[in-house]
């Protein structure tokens, strides 16, 4: 059984709707230090145990929950199981910075990038391009039904790099206006396909049908080391608009062959004898 105070987390991490997989694995690894210092012996490990099952049960689309719990070992020693959770987020610290210096070089002068939902990797890129004195604008979706876009045109807005809102419906008129398309992942497969935000596939195709580099921002957390694209699961949400139920999958599957490469902090990989 695990322990309240671990259970919450959980739960808050269920019902986040804006932020992604990099949040919710960061949080999973709060929840790992909470373990430790409340468990040890037997207890610790039937904990570890439950949660090997738990995390990744919170979305099992996404690749970072599934290698969370497989990082963190089944050991009664809470002072272990801290190390690792403390070293995990370190190392994706480590990673977010580094796919921000890697990608920000793909940025050339007067880019005009477009990018849907919200990526805290892309916004790493974004950053640092602008640290580095770079000028872009960016095209972004709303990225309906939970306007994750709405949360990343705030932080665009805070950065003073000029942005452009746009509906998702109109991906495609603007896919041909762009020099560039930045997404995140939730999950990239072992044969390279890209699992996100419903409507990264459409945006892929897009992309693909006007000549616009299509890159995606992963850190290696978010690479599964044995799930396929036909095996990955998409979570389906409730959603009831006027009275009538609309179908709300939450993720896509974007294939290998629209991706000019996933910047990871080990440099860009080409899809999928990289991966």
């Amino acid at each position: 059984m695990l322990p309240d105070e671990v259970r919450s987390i959980l739960e808050e991490m269920r019902a986040e709707r804006i932020r992604g997989a990099g949040w919710l694995a960061m949080r999973g690894a709060e929840a790992y230090m909470i373990l430790a210092g409340l468990l040890e012996g037997d207890e610790l490990k039937n904990a570890l145990r439950e949660m090997r099952t738990e995390v990744p049960a919170v979305n099992r689309t996404m690749a970072s929950l599934y290698n969370l719990s497989r990082f963190i070992p089944i050991t009664g020693n809470p002072e272990v199981v801290r190390t690792k959770a403390e070293e995990f987020v370190r190392l994706a610290g480590e990673a977010k910075r580094e796919i921000g210096n890697i990608g920000s070089e793909l940025i050339d002068e007067n880019e005009v990038i477009i990018t849907h939902s919200f990526s805290s990797a892309v916004l790493e890129i974004f950053k640092a391009a602008k640290r580095k004195g770079k000028h872009f604008r960016v095209v972004l979706t709303e990225s309906a039904p939970d306007y994750e876009g709405i949360a990343l045109a705030r932080e665009l807005d805070s950065l003073g790099v000029p942005f452009e809102v746009i509906t998702d419906a109109q991906l495609g008129l603007f896919a041909r206006k762009a020099t560039l398309a930045l997404v995140g992942a939730d999950n990239v497969t072992r044969d390279g396909a890209v699992v996100n935000k419903a409507g990264t596939y459409l945006l892929a195709l897009a992309c693909h049908d006007n000549g616009v580099p299509f890159y995606v921002a992963a850190e290696s957390f978010k690479l599964h080391p044995g799930l396929t694209s036909e095996e990955v699961e998409i979570v389906e949400r409730p959603y009831m608009r006027q009275g009538y139920r609309v179908r709300n999958l939450l993720f896509d599957v974007t294939p290998w062959r629209y991706v000019r490469g996933v910047i990871t902090e080990f440099g860009i990989l080409v899809p999928p004898k990289e991966i």
